[in-house]
């Protein structure tokens, strides 16, 4: 589920997108290494059509998105398997 603050930055991006006329947009979901790596891989692609989906609705076609999953193995913050953190459980919009 996505919350308010992040429907927000969607909507940011979405905008970004229209005025810059930025023609490929990067979707790529992460998780932290609290679950499997196989359950991680799945939890992050989830996350990464979550916002996909997001960024459709306000009018980004999906033939402009590259969505990616890395799972557990791009953290922002390096921790030990099995341990929760916050900051690795997102999914990063990149405008090209």
């Amino acid at each position: 589920d996505l919350t308010d603050r992040a429907r927000q930055i969607i909507a940011e991006a979405a905008q970004a997108v229209t005025s810059t006329g930025t023609t490929r947009i990067e979707v790529a979901g992460h998780a932290d290494r609290s679950g499997t790596p196989q359950y991680n891989q799945r939890l992050s692609m989830r996350r990464a059509e979550a916002v996909a989906a997001e960024l459709s609705r306000r009018g980004i076609a999906r033939n402009q998105m590259s969505i990616q999953a890395f799972g557990e193995s791009r953290p922002l913050v390096p921790t030990a398997d099995g341990v929760r953190e916050p900051q690795n459980r997102r999914v990063e919009i990149v405008l090209r």
